[in-house]
């Protein structure tokens, strides 16, 4: 979604879509007693944001990556995993071989074909609000990994502390 969209979507209450005030908010600060010069300030700062970011938009486009589901999935889920949530043939093979139950392959294949339809249910909701669900996740994603070892040494104290275990961000098991 563009620069310019996002700001619309954020400011619907207060423009329309070519970036004039909308008749009800005009209104509002009418019933609020703004004063008419005041008005035509607020009005032209906002068209000016609008004429920027379409100007933006047409210029330098925002390149915004795109994830997918599978671009979620565990490095294990990769080799068993298609990135529509179907098994991949050669893994289904070849736990065939070693025993797995049948009905145990489709009942995984099952749930990770319901969690990619729905992470791609979520990412098209957020996407007509504008956000990139995608690149959301992926940024708490990085955060949780960069602060990793030093949520990991406060478990360690917790654990020296007696805190409740249910209290901690890791299974104590993990740790030691």
């Amino acid at each position: 979604m563009s620069r310019l969209k996002r700001w619309l979507n954020m400011n619907q209450e207060k423009v329309s879509g070519d970036g004039s005030l909308k008749p009800e908010y005009l209104q509002q600060l009418i019933a609020d007693n703004m004063r008419p010069e005041m008005i035509d300030k607020h009005a032209q700062i906002l068209k000016n944001r609008y004429l920027e970011l379409e100007h933006l938009d047409e210029t330098d486009p925002e390149l915004r990556p795109v994830y997918t589901a599978y671009d979620f999935f565990t490095p294990t889920e990769k080799t068993q995993f298609n990135p529509d949530g179907s098994l991949k043939q050669e893994y289904f093979e070849s736990e065939l071989k070693k025993g797995t139950n049948l009905g145990w392959l489709e009942e995984m294949e099952r749930r990770k074909k319901i969690e990619v339809d729905d992470y791609n249910k979520v990412s098209a909701k957020h996407a007509e609000q504008g956000i990139n669900f995608g690149a959301w996740q992926m940024r708490g994603r990085i955060e949780d990994s960069r602060t990793y070892g030093q949520r990991r040494q406060q478990m360690e104290q917790d654990l020296r502390n007696f805190e409740d275990v249910d209290s901690l961000p890791f299974d104590k098991d993990t740790v030691y």
